[in-house]
């Protein structure tokens, strides 16, 4: 395979909790030659943090500050969202960067109460039953063809948008667990998460393969700043992130960090 692409997983919390500065700091990125940024997608993430910024505001300044990054949301949990607004979001923001829009999906986490505190789903396994079938909604209507689709969670009476521009979907999911696994092997990209080892990696590699993903799938892993990217970069990962936040952020120290570049 190529070169592994650098990108940054950056969290919008408190010194970063607003949309004009992720915009700032994303064109910092690509001016010193990163290639993707990836921004995190939480409603609450414990009493460290107080302050935390929109999603798809962020990825809008994003997309409207840079010209050849790659960006998205990494991940939004599809369980706590209407999969139809969800593709309109999706479309809008491929056209307003010009197709380098990545939707980035997953199961979510309830650790802080951040789905049961708001009356969403606390219980994973239904939360990944809804992840499957609002990806069948979304990927369907994001083509243009026809959707209909009924059950307990998502209905969709014959519904059908306008084709959008090509939105890669890839799907998170905690290293070990074989259900994530199998299902990113079905889309474009696996965010794979908790990762201790470059041994670890290999094993994740190995396990898509049993899957016959298609061509082009991407593997992508974080690391943290002081992590030394080189032992992972030739293991099979189509994109190394550095990992910026989640807590004691201080906006000089990151844009330093990313002002250095890749």
């Amino acid at each position: 395979m190529g070169r592994a692409r650098r990108g940054l997983f950056v969290a919008p919390f408190d010194a970063l909790a607003d949309p004009r500065v992720v915009g700032d700091l994303a064109a910092t990125a690509e001016a010193a030659g990163w290639e993707g940024f990836f921004v995190w997608d939480h409603l609450l993430y414990g009493d460290q943090v107080t302050a935390i910024a929109d999603v798809w505001t962020c990825c809008a300044a994003v997309a409207m500050r840079t010209e050849r990054l790659l960006l998205g949301p990494m991940v939004t949990p599809l369980a706590r969202r209407r999969p139809q607004v969800l593709a309109r979001q999706a479309a809008s923001l491929a056209v307003l960067s010009g197709g380098r829009f990545v939707l980035g999906l997953g199961l979510g986490d309830d650790w802080v109460g951040e789905f049961s505190a708001f009356g969403d789903e606390p219980d994973p396994r239904t939360r990944g039953r809804m992840l499957d079938e609002g990806l069948e909604v979304l990927v369907g209507l994001l083509s243009g063809e026809p959707v209909e689709h009924a059950s307990d969670h998502f209905t969709v009476r014959g519904a059908r948008f306008q084709p959008a521009p090509t939105v890669p979907i890839w799907l998170a999911g905690r290293f070990g667990n074989r259900v994530p696994l199998r299902r990113a092997a079905r889309h474009d990209g696996y965010f794979v998460i908790g990762l201790d080892t470059p041994d670890d990696l290999l094993e994740v590699t190995t396990g898509l393969a049993v899957h016959t993903p298609a061509p082009g799938l991407e593997v992508v892993i974080d690391l943290q700043p002081e992590q030394d990217p080189l032992p992972w970069l030739d293991l099979g990962a189509s994109w190394v992130l550095t990992r910026i936040g989640p807590f004691d952020l201080d906006l000089d120290e990151v844009r330093r960090l990313i002002a250095a570049g890749p």
